[in-house]
């Protein structure tokens, strides 16, 4: 339905506001939406030449004069007329159907054509306009039906050829429709996931400032009074005890900070945050993640993709009796890294042929009480640039 459906239905309203001006006889899709029905309209004038040919001359004058007619009044301001007006078109070309239909009698087929006044005021006007329309339409039959009716020859081929004409129109109309259809309703989706998106990071930000402002503080009150109570205590394994709570609260703070970061920096979409935590979550017992700076913007798609390929590779190696200990993702301005410390390490050769495939620099090192493997990729990086180690 063209921007004039949406109007108020009174003769007088003005096209709803953003609507095109003078539509729908202006416009972008302006010749889309008239050649069809032109042609048609053209196609009944011409079906006059079939025999036994026109009944009356002046009839069909009358049609094509009114036929022209209509032509001409797309050529209107319509842009400074009253928009109860644009009812004028399809009416001038009601009376022009009338005045064909006597030209070629009322048992010859042609008036089907009326069906095209109805289609364009359905699609492009409002429904008052429809229901002039429609009383146009019982005013021409009663007319017609007060025409002497003359005996029937030679119209089987002006009626398969005007209703196939006009089945064509509908469809054409109709699948226009549909496609403006379609349209509003991808962007609606559009919409939608927009607003989606905004909505989960609104939500976002105010769990992000709960967690600041709230439970940070009180996590950080609890620890002063625990390490106050340890300063207070002679006996040494309640003041280990404590001592050890208070190390406990720290590395919990650090951890929501952490979680507050990723908050106010990840975009709605999945992550390499998220694809780590998975990844590690598959374990028995799982490891200790962390993760320091802009991790999910670090790495494009396809190094994000190796970086993973690369963690997953290592778990598999390093094996079930030596369950990583620690796996940490630090993102800095130049360069994304991963880092995974296990207390023991299997074929090492097999993690740096992985890493070179891979592109990336892999450090390999004994560290007390284990290893600690490296992975390091230039921020933003593509795949394929070379192996150090």
């Amino acid at each position: 339905m063209g921007p004039r459906a949406g109007s108020a239905s009174s003769p007088g309203a003005r096209p709803a506001p953003g609507s095109a001006a003078g539509y729908p006889f202006r416009g972008p899709g302006l010749v889309a939406r008239v050649v069809p029905f032109a042609a048609v309209a053209v196609l009944a004038e011409a079906s006059l030449a079939l025999p036994p040919g026109p009944q009356s001359q002046s009839a069909v004058i009358a049609s094509i004069v009114l036929l022209l007619a209509t032509a001409a009044e797309f050529a209107l301001p319509w842009e400074r007329l009253p928009a109860w007006l644009s009812v004028l078109v399809p009416l001038t070309y009601s009376a022009s159907v009338l005045a064909l239909v006597l030209a070629a009698g009322p048992t010859s087929g042609v008036g089907i054509v009326i069906l095209i006044p109805v289609v364009w005021t359905a699609l492009f006007h409002r429904r008052w306009e429809s229901a002039c329309i429609v009383a146009a339409i019982m005013l021409l039959q009663g007319i017609v039906s007060l025409t002497p009716v003359v005996a029937e020859d030679s119209v089987t081929a002006r009626r398969v050829l005007l209703w196939g004409a006009l089945g064509a129109l509908i469809s054409v109309a109709a699948h226009g429709l549909r496609a403006r259809i379609s349209r509003s309703q991808q962007e609606s989706a559009r919409l939608q996931e927009r607003l989606r998106e905004v909505t989960v990071m609104e939500d976002r930000e105010r769990i992000a400032a709960d967690l600041r402002d709230k439970v940070i503080q009180q996590i950080f009150g609890a620890g002063l009074t625990l390490q106050g109570a340890a300063s207070l205590t002679t006996q040494r394994e309640v003041r280990r005890r404590l001592e050890s709570s208070v190390a406990d609260l720290d590395r919990a703070v650090r951890l929501i900070r952490q979680a507050i970061f990723g908050l106010g920096h990840r975009s709605p979409g999945r992550g390499l945050r998220q694809d780590v935590l998975d990844l590690c979550g598959g374990l028995d017992p799982a490891p200790e993640v962390s993760f320091s700076g802009p991790v999910d913007r670090a790495l494009n798609p396809g190094a994000r993709a190796e970086l993973l390929g690369l963690l997953r590779e290592a778990l598999g190696v390093l094996g079930n009796e030596s369950v990583p200990a620690r796996v940490s993702i630090a993102a800095g301005e130049d360069s994304c890294l991963a880092v995974v410390e296990a207390r023991s390490a299997r074929e090492l050769s097999a993690l740096r042929a992985a890493a070179a495939r891979a592109g990336a620099r892999i450090d390999i090192e004994p560290v007390p009480g284990g290893t600690r493997l490296a992975w390091r990729f230039p921020a933003g990086a593509a795949v394929g640039g070379g192996v150090r180690t």
